[in-house]
């Protein structure tokens, strides 16, 4: 029981990490309707600041300082690549974004290198121990600080004229523009939210008990992508709950792993994938999706 407790714990931290990311998808989808495949690079970029700077300014800073990068980066990426692009295809633009992930994540692997990065993070190793269950100071961390950012988000979301302009531009972008609603600049600042929690959820993809950032941690970011998918890419609901049911499948299935052999070795990496393809088969647009959008 203690190993249960132990997994899920940690299975609901990092699904909240994963649900930060996923919004990420799911805000640029829905000023958008394009599938943003280069949040896993814009998170890269978060992270490396943070890493390269935090023994000269202090974490805290450098944190900032990251989250305000990967920012400029997500709203340069739609200013300067998607704005310009001479297609209206939402396909396309979604192809385009594999290519700009691309070309950040080449730069960034090879200013990384074989090198492990640390965050400087102030948690440092630290575990708490509360009857015989044993947590991460991260862990509490990181499910602390993305359930304030995600209920700042969703109040923002519904009280606030940006929060309106988005459902706005989401719910039927023709009538809004005509309504006075400047599109570009909600798409702008939908990529600007993007990059900056895909920079918080960095942090806490790289610190304890992983160790550091590095040319792989792009890809354990990949993984908030089913997230996305399996609550709906229009849904900030089912960006929260996509991201726990992810985060719970993967720590309670690599916790068990000796137990589910005969699936084969590494069942826990490929599990959030299998989740996604089963729940697809039954809703193709995700649990809390529309159903009458067109996924890519």
């Amino acid at each position: 029981m203690t190993t249960f407790i132990e997994l899920v714990v940690n299975g609901l931290s990092v699904g909240s990490v994963y649900a930060l990311i996923a919004l990420g998808f799911v805000i640029i989808f829905k000023a958008t309707e394009v599938v943003n495949f280069a949040h896993a690079s814009l998170l890269l970029v978060g992270g490396y600041v943070t890493a390269i700077l935090h023994d000269d300014i202090g974490f805290l800073l450098a944190l900032v300082a990251g989250i305000a990068t990967a920012a400029v980066v997500g709203a340069l990426v739609e200013f300067l690549v998607l704005r310009r692009a001479a297609v209206e295809n939402h396909a396309v633009l979604a192809i385009v974004t594999i290519g700009v992930d691309i070309m950040l994540t080449t730069e960034l692997t090879r200013r990384i290198g074989t090198e492990v990065l640390t965050l400087g993070d102030p948690w440092q190793n630290g575990i708490y121990t509360v009857g015989g269950v044993s947590i991460a100071h991260t862990r509490i961390a990181a499910l602390v600080t993305a359930a304030v950012l995600i209920s700042a988000f969703l109040l923002a979301f519904r009280y606030t004229s940006w929060g309106v302009a988005m459902r706005a531009a989401a719910e039927d972008s023709e009538t809004a523009a005509l309504m006075g609603i400047r599109l570009s600049r909600v798409s702008l600042g939908a990529w600007a939210v993007a990059g900056a929690l895909a920079a918080v959820a960095a942090l806490f993809l790289t610190v304890f008990p992983t160790p550091g950032l590095d040319r792989s941690t792009s890809f354990a970011a990949m993984k908030a992508f089913p997230a996305a998918i399996l609550g709906g890419l229009d849904s900030t609901t089912g960006a929260l709950a996509g991201g726990l049911i992810i985060g719970l499948t993967e720590s309670l299935v690599t916790g068990y792993q000796g137990d589910l052999a005969f699936m084969g070795r590494g069942i826990g990496e490929v599990a959030p994938f299998l989740v996604m393809l089963a729940i697809l088969l039954i809703r193709p647009a995700g649990l809390f999706g529309t159903r009458e959008l067109t996924r890519v």
